[in-house]
């Protein structure tokens, strides 16, 4: 219930301060994103399969968000589109653990 009430005041006080993000940056905040989107669906997994843990939970929101934005900026460094790597990797996490959340949700 508590992680659930963070990030509702989190999405309302990115809607109400509406940050922007220096167009350098975007991209390794864009890493970041998608990696704490994963995070967050690994989360609801957890909790629906009745094996959350909130210090893993938090654990793997930030190491993920930085090890995506890190690997983001390492390609950078290196000339290697690493960035299209992590998005490829994370989105099939996302994708898995949506079909699970379902499945746990909707029985089959």
């Amino acid at each position: 219930m508590l992680v659930a009430f963070g990030v509702l005041v989190g999405v309302l006080v990115a809607l109400l301060v509406q940050p922007s993000v220096p167009q350098d940056l975007s991209r390794y905040v864009a890493m970041a994103v998608v990696a704490a989107i994963d995070a967050g669906f690994g989360g609801v997994r957890a909790a629906l399969e009745r094996t959350f843990n909130d210090r893993i939970f938090v654990a793997a929101f930030v190491l993920n968000g930085l090890l995506a934005a890190g690997l983001a900026w390492l390609g950078d460094q290196l000339g290697v589109d690493f960035a299209t790597a992590v998005v490829v990797v994370f989105g099939v996490r996302i994708f898995q653990n949506l079909a699970a959340i379902r499945r746990r949700v909707l029985g089959g």
